[in-house]
């Protein structure tokens, strides 16, 4: 399930280092965190779908993996992000 542009426009802008950021470490957890969301959501309705649970896992530990890197490198910013996470949820 991939995001849309504009979701992705707007996630850039709001984790974003700065204008021109696309791969920043903060960009992407913020997208993993909406395909994760995502996944949740959609995996609520269909719980026999093994594949896209597989998926979510995957995304689960790749985003874990990234933050555990982030609060070793910049204990700031992944303060930062984690405050924003905890937030929408």
């Amino acid at each position: 399930m991939a995001l849309k542009k504009e979701i992705k426009e707007k996630i850039k802008k709001e984790y974003g280092l700065h204008e021109k950021d696309t791969g920043s470490i903060e960009i992407q957890i913020g997208l993993l965190t909406k395909e994760i969301e995502e996944l949740a959501k959609h995996l609520a309705t269909h719980r026999h779908d093994f594949s896209s649970k597989r998926g979510l896992l995957r995304k689960v530990a790749k985003r874990r993996a990234l933050l555990r890197y982030l609060e070793k490198t910049d204990k700031k910013s992944y303060e930062k992000i984690i405050k924003k996470i905890k937030k929408k949820e």
